[in-house]
């Protein structure tokens, strides 16, 4: 069934007027307020089913009290291998219900990349999206997953963890953990990043507020709620104001094409992947993605290249939004607002009630304009990360801010811009070439879809090494790249050799995996 092709019930609430701000502050909370205030409203869909608030509070009660007999316990870890459906938000909402923690993992990890998860996190349960996921499924499979009646409605099996033992728990949701998000691990073994309740909120009333979501909205939830950016910013913010999602398993341009122009979506918010995917099917399709009710588009997870923003902007006719981020920060510290987009690649200012620091070398706060270390400070900020004290203490300072090891500067209006990473800062005789302003000029190239650069070191210097993904259907002249790129930059910023590749790898989000390229070079 294709999600939500019912009509809404009416409300019994004023569908335009939203919340106010910090109306919530445990994950569970929005959920019960609009199962009491419109039960019978459409709280989400998925190619499964669709769910009222009144139903998705049921089986969320249902799973908690399986999860519970189960033998899980308030601080212990509940492990979902999911992509985004009603079996992964039910059964999150019921690990949180009980003040256990969900590890929400996406499916398609390999066996060892779940597994190491797995060993880490010591969990009493495990959960497996297997109804629209035959990788969900494959990892049942290996691990012995069994039916139970609970979930058989949402196509999900369960097995048992082993489990460690529990973690503290607290009344208080600054400090009771309620999701452990695992990062990439693109430099190493995955970090788990603890994020309390309060966190989470926090993000989802801010996000919620930045995106002027009120119940009349109908969100295309595409982003994996396995990453934060799904998590809190896409299911948590649109929930806080009881609007509807639509949770898609996996991202189809033909089917994102048919949702627009059929679904009445009204939010669509994705990583600049998925919009360069999107471009590259308009190319090779001439479709022109009509969305009538689509008011508001946003990126984020990933630099936003000001070519493809403009591209986005011509056919939808809306500003494309840009905002920044971390897993440690829940994630989202800045994005442009509203009433005043930007037409370059500003992330905007910050969050209400989000610090930024532009930090130099020993901390200070550099002067407006300079180049440093990007730090952030408020609610937002991680409890830190599990069972590494070590590495929790080298990103945390004792006053509380968070150094995220971005490159970035903050303009006269108060608007930030990310320049790249501290580590990735390419040094070549002497000057400084930030990544993303060469991977931009190569990105705006006819022939590339997508774009990378990293440093090689070389006797007594380092060079700039460049990566390019054709695309489809064209192939990418290295002389005429060359020659393009020679009018751009400076030639301390130009890359020493280009190589193409037909497809660069990333994470499921669309995050450019750098250290697989640098092990390359």
């Amino acid at each position: 069934m294709t999600p939500g092709r019912e009509p809404t019930p009416a409300a019994t609430c004023d569908p335009a007027e939203p919340l106010p701000r910090d109306r919530f502050r445990w994950i569970t909370e929005p959920l019960d307020h609009w199962a009491a205030e419109t039960p019978d409203g459409i709280a989400a869909a998925d190619p499964l089913g669709t769910r009222s608030f009144a139903q998705l509070r049921a089986e969320v009660d249902r799973v908690a009290d399986l999860l519970a007999r189960h033998g899980v316990r308030p601080g212990d870890r509940v492990m979902i291998l999911l992509e985004n459906s009603l079996a992964a938000a039910i059964s999150l909402f019921a690990t949180v219900r009980l003040k256990a923690w969900a590890v929400p993992l996406n499916a398609r990890l390999s066996a060892r990349e779940v597994d190491t998860i797995r060993d880490h996190c010591k969990p009493g349960a495990l959960v497996y999206c297997a109804g629209v996921s035959p990788d969900a499924e494959a990892h049942a499979a290996r691990h012995g997953a069994t039916p139970e009646p609970a979930l058989e409605p949402l196509g999900a099996l369960m097995a048992s963890g082993g489990g460690g033992d529990p973690e503290p728990v607290s009344d208080d949701p600054a400090d009771q953990v309620g999701a452990l998000i695992y990062t990439s691990g693109t430099t190493g073994a995955p970090k788990g990043v603890m994020l309390t309740h309060d966190n989470l909120m926090f993000l989802a009333s801010r996000s919620s507020e930045t995106r002027g979501i009120t119940r009349a909205d109908r969100v295309y939830a595409v982003l994996p709620m396995s990453h934060v950016f799904g998590l809190s910013s896409v299911m948590l913010g649109s929930l806080y104001q009881g609007a509807r999602l639509d949770l898609v398993p996996r991202f189809v341009p033909e089917e994102v094409a048919r949702a627009l122009a059929e679904d009445g979506i009204t939010i669509f918010q994705g990583v600049p992947q998925i919009y360069a995917r999107l471009m590259a099917f308009v190319d090779a399709t001439g479709a022109t993605l009509p969305a009538p009710a689509l008011r508001y588009i946003s990126a984020g997870g990933a630099p936003l290249d000001v070519d493809l923003k403009r591209r986005v902007e011509a056919m939808w006719h809306r500003p494309l939004h840009n905002g920044y981020g971390q897993t440690e920060t829940s994630p989202t510290i800045s994005t442009t607002e509203i009433d005043r987009p930007s037409g370059d690649d500003s992330c905007g200012p910050p969050l209400p009630d989000v610090e930024v620091r532009i930090a130099g070398p020993k901390g200070a706060a550099l002067p407006q304009g300079e180049v440093g270390e990007i730090w952030a400070r408020g609610r937002l900020v991680m409890r830190g990360y599990y069972r590494d004290p070590k590495q929790t203490a080298e990103v945390l300072t004792p006053e509380g801010w968070l150094k995220t090891g971005d490159l970035g500067r903050l303009s006269p209006e108060g608007e930030l811009y990310v320049v790249g990473r501290l580590k990735e800062l390419i040094i070549r005789s002497g000057f400084n070439v930030y990544p993303p302003e060469v991977e931009a000029v190569l990105a705006s190239h006819p022939d590339v879809a997508l774009a990378a650069v990293v440093g090689r070191p070389v006797e007594g210097n380092e060079e700039v090494v460049a990566f390019v993904q054709p695309v489809p259907g064209r192939e990418i002249d290295g002389d005429a790249l060359r020659a393009y790129v020679e009018a751009e930059l400076a030639p301390y910023k130009r890359p020493s050799e280009y190589i193409v590749k037909a497809e660069l790898p990333a994470t499921s989000t669309g995050k450019l995996l750098k250290a697989k390229l640098k092990e390359m070079v």
